[in-house]
């Protein structure tokens, strides 16, 4: 072997060193939004072909209605304007699925509850009442859908808020639990370059000191990007509320990782890498995948190349470690 070629043999192997680490999921829905999913076997096949030992997995808390007065049903929830409605069913079903798994096989699933109403005063009995009757299944609430730009507009009544009394009630009961509540709450409409709705989570975050909030896409999503591509005040909202609040936790998912953490050229960018460095322990990654699971490891390892600009504890961190220190503590031990 010439020195060129070993030095090239070496570069390689460190490359994949580098790489090769395993992956907590802290985003993944176990069906899509017509309570459909590719199912169990599909998920672990997948799973396993991408690196990822564990999923933090969850249904979804709402259902597409396919409209009698529509010869064609919908492939997403903003295929045409039909309804959408409030689905409990989606964690017995999520229950179930995990439930007809082999005890090895259970231990790579980190399940979420977040089949309710976040409008619903009365939710907080409903999630107690899950709680209760599968004692230690539940490690976290969510996704706790609130503003969610095309799909609250689709929802009967008034536009879910993370401040809500009805949500101050569930995070009262999750602090109780010492549950995660990952939220699902826009920082904007898709009209407005500012972060129009800060105090709805300002507020669920100053009341709630003792819940661990892990805020879904930093407040973005793809319909956000749609209308409005990056907004430049994210990330220096983001140095600021991390240091003003100790409870937060981002979720990185998959909206994030373009136009933010990588430049139009697939490059991490220097300032979300420093902002990684200075709150190793305040991020985690997810794939956002709802019932389709061909792209998991496509959009997981679509966070590689920001891992690979990271010093390697820090890399850890965020790709497994920054999740289990969230659970439950009689879970995390």
């Amino acid at each position: 072997m010439t020195l060129k070629t070993g030095l090239a043999f070496s570069l390689l192997l460190t490359s994949q060193l580098v790489s090769a680490r395993d992956y907590i999921d802290a985003h993944l829905h176990y069906v899509d939004f017509f309570q459909e999913t590719d199912g169990m076997p599909a998920l672990l096949k997948a799973m396993d072909e991408s690196d990822i030992t564990q999923a933090v997995i969850m249904g979804i808390p709402v259902a597409k209605t396919w409209h009698e007065n529509e010869p064609k049903k919908p492939r997403y929830y903003a295929g045409d304007d039909a309804a959408i409605y409030w689905y409990s069913a989606t964690d017995f079903e999520l229950h179930a699925a995990i439930e007809s798994l082999n005890p090895e096989q259970q231990k790579r699933f980190i399940p979420f509850l977040s089949g309710f109403n976040p409008d619903d005063k009365n939710s907080v009995n409903h999630i107690r009442r899950a709680l209760e009757l599968n004692p230690g299944f539940w490690q976290g609430i969510g996704e706790v859908f609130t503003r969610h730009d095309d799909l609250t507009a689709l929802i009967h009544g008034s536009a879910p808020r993370a401040n809500s009394e009805a949500m101050m009630k569930v995070y009262k009961l999750a602090a109780e639990y010492d549950l995660p509540v990952l939220l699902h709450s826009n920082i904007t409409s898709k009209r407005e370059r500012n972060p129009l709705y800060l105090e709805e989570l300002e507020d669920a975050l100053k009341k709630n000191p003792d819940v661990k909030f892990i805020w879904a896409h930093a407040g973005t999503s793809k319909e956000l990007h749609r209308h409005q591509e990056e907004l430049d005040f994210i990330r220096p909202l983001l140095q600021e509320l991390l240091a003003k609040y100790d409870n937060l936790t981002i979720d990185l998912s998959w909206t994030m990782i373009e136009p933010y953490l990588l430049n139009e050229k697939g490059q991490p960018r220097a300032k979300w890498l420093a902002l990684l460095e200075q709150y190793p322990s305040r991020f985690v990654i997810g794939s956002d995948v709802v019932g389709s699971f061909d792209n998991l490891g496509k959009i997981m390892h679509g966070f590689d190349p920001v891992l690979d600009a990271l010093p390697a504890d820090v890399a850890k961190a965020i790709a497994h470690d920054n999740f289990l220190a969230l659970l439950p503590k009689k879970t995390a031990d």
